[in-house]
């Protein structure tokens, strides 16, 4: 029975402490306050509580462990088999250092996380990627370790952030190079290297990410072993997919174009581009910035790639052959693309 304990404040107005005590055997099995300004409104949190307590489990359920956010978020990096991509692992470890992080699961809710999801100094976009993120979290804590995190938080939260603008989807890039940039680069790469024998050889990592339409982190794995020449095949280990990065493997086409580059390599063990993918990034980027080519980012060459393919007469189920796409969904976007030759044909670069 909840009981209302009238409290003279400091200032002089009166506070009313609404007080929940149950017992189990003669001994204390819970006890919940609160002060409100009103006795009646005291009552009515009296009466709502214990309606919500007698329900069955209630009780145990208030038992559960509590720990601040950052802590579960350390058990689910911990105790998940799967290993975690760089980008992923780092917004896991930004919400754990962040206030959000330091407050206990049963202090979470809907308002908490959007209060987060405004505080970050980044697009709509890269939101939508945090609580997609922080939403696998809170997908196993209640059922795998019984914590006080409540799924539909941020389900809630989810919801509200694409209907006030706070995320949205990342919008799709149509930038495609023109021969005449790509020719720019591929010279400002030969005579960087005709200078230092030693640097990456940019001109065929250029080449092989259009015709093999391979993402910039495959091209730097991909090895000699998994490539099947009489097939014109390869596997790539890893493949970036969205629930499932680490033991993806797909075994995809290579076209003529992309065979060519690989058979250009001197070295045939190992790594068939045994280079670092932020130096090739970085390089990438600098060559854009000083040959004056604007918005070009290296991931567009894969576009470019993919939609070369189409422009070749491919359908997507074909397409899918070369780009890995486990699903076609991805490649519906290519769909408008009409069949009007090679842009290639003839070019002395290929």
């Amino acid at each position: 029975m909840g009981t209302i304990t009238t409290r003279k404040r400091r200032d002089g107005t009166k506070g009313f402490t609404a007080q929940i005590r149950i017992k189990r055997q003669g001994m204390a099995a819970y006890n919940e306050s609160q002060t409100f300004d009103r006795k009646p409104a005291a009552a009515a949190w009296i009466k709502r509580r214990e309606t919500e307590l007698s329900e069955p489990g209630a009780l145990k359920a208030l038992e559960a462990p509590d720990p601040p956010l950052q802590k579960v978020i350390e058990k689910y990096m911990q105790d998940s088999r799967r290993d975690f991509g760089k980008t992923k692992r780092q917004v896991l470890q930004t919400i754990a250092d962040s206030r959000l992080g330091e407050m206990h699961c049963s202090e979470i809710g809907s308002t908490q996380i959007l209060d987060f999801a405004n505080s970050l100094k980044v697009k709509p976009q890269t939101v939508g990627n945090y609580l997609a993120h922080l939403a696998a979290v809170f997908a196993v804590a209640r059922p795998a370790w019984g914590y006080k995190l409540d799924k539909s938080a941020i389900d809630d939260a989810r919801v509200v952030g694409k209907r006030l603008g706070v995320t949205s989807r990342s919008s799709q890039r149509e930038r495609r190079p023109s021969l005449a940039e790509l020719e720019s680069l591929l010279r400002h790469f030969q005579i960087s290297r005709s200078k230092r024998a030693d640097s990456i050889n940019m001109q065929d990592v250029v080449l092989f990410a259009i015709f093999s339409t391979r993402r910039l982190d495959e091209i730097t794995r991909i090895t000699f072993e998994d490539l099947d020449e009489s097939r014109s095949e390869i596997v790539v280990r890893d493949m970036k997919h969205p629930g499932e990065k680490i033991g993806n493997d797909v075994r995809v086409n290579l076209t003529p174009e992309a065979m060519a580059v690989i058979g250009r390599q001197k070295h045939k063990k190992g790594r068939i581009f045994p280079f670092n993918s932020d130096s090739i990034s970085a390089s990438f980027t600098r060559a854009c910035k000083l040959l004056g080519i604007v918005d070009l980012h290296f991931h567009d060459l894969r576009h470019e790639g993919i939609s070369r393919l189409f422009e070749l007469g491919w359908t997507i189920p074909q397409a899918a052959t070369v780009s890995g796409h486990r699903t076609w969904t991805s490649l519906k976007r290519y769909a408008h693309i009409r069949q009007n030759g090679d842009k290639y044909e003839g070019w002395s670069w290929k």
